[in-house]
């Protein structure tokens, strides 16, 4: 529409102020609040100078047990890498994170063996609500060419999502996660408030596009939510008999 050749009364029916005419470009620049300063990693992957620092290649001091809540995780940690200790069960953060940004990264052994979900299997659950396998799971697999069931492969929110594609590479590699989590929320009756939502990108790919979670993870069911606050993030030791996988670079940004 050209407003030079439109009248004062079509300007009104239109709902269009005539003060549009005495506005200045600076009347909508802001200048308050200003964004804090991060500094970026120095490479693809590496964490931001506001970052948690999960796992850097030392020692477990971020993990505990997660059946024995205060006893020290007992995962493997050589030569700056994390690998899955399944006779220990599965281990968790000590801290408690409420919305996040988190960045970790992962590589199934070359000389795998197994087959569907018996192949390179683990998790990392987005919010861990008990013990055990409780809480949000986004699936570990090889899914480079390992055929299971696809809202069970690698990328998917396990038994809920399909990833929207298959980005995994093979076997032997390291592949990372990046996601975007937004926890529930819940009424003071338990009910929930706000369903979690959550955005992953495996190996740089949009693999769920801000998925809306229809509640925790279940292996028999269909899942459903129960309250809780702020939770622990997870990462599961599957009780499968394929050799373990490995962690590392592991970081989180708390989402104000």
């Amino acid at each position: 529409m050209n407003l030079k050749y439109v009248g004062l009364s079509s300007l009104f029916m239109l709902g269009i102020s005539t003060n549009i005419f005495a506005q200045k470009p600076e009347d909508t620049e802001v200048y308050s609040p200003v964004p804090a300063k991060v500094t970026p990693g120095k490479t693809i992957g590496s964490a931001p100078s506001d970052a948690i620092q999960l796992f850097n290649g030392t020692d477990l001091s971020q993990w505990e047990d997660v059946n024995k809540p205060g006893q020290p995780a007992n995962w493997i940690v050589s030569k700056g890498i994390l690998t899955v200790n399944k006779q220990e069960g599965n281990i968790q953060t000590k801290e408690k994170f409420g919305n996040y940004q988190l960045h970790l990264e992962w590589k199934i052994p070359k000389d795998i063996d197994g087959t569907g979900q018996a192949r390179g299997n683990s998790g990392v659950f987005l919010a861990s609500t008990g013990d055990g396998d409780n809480g949000y799971e986004l699936q570990i697999l090889d899914s480079y060419d390992n055929k299971t069931y696809t809202n069970g492969q690698a990328g998917s929110i396990y038994k809920q999502a399909i990833p929207i594609v298959n980005p995994a590479l093979p076997v032997g590699e390291w592949q990372f996660y990046d996601i975007i989590w937004h926890a529930p929320t819940f009424n003071t009756d338990g009910t929930v408030d706000k369903k979690a939502n959550v955005t992953v990108l495996f190996n740089g790919v949009l693999v769920q596009d801000h998925y809306e979670l229809t509640g925790e993870t279940r292996y028999i069911g269909k899942p459903y939510y129960k309250s809780h606050g702020k939770s622990a993030i997870k990462l599961q030791a599957h009780g499968d008999k394929s050799k373990p996988l490995s962690y590392r670079n592991i970081w989180v940004r708390n989402i104000p």
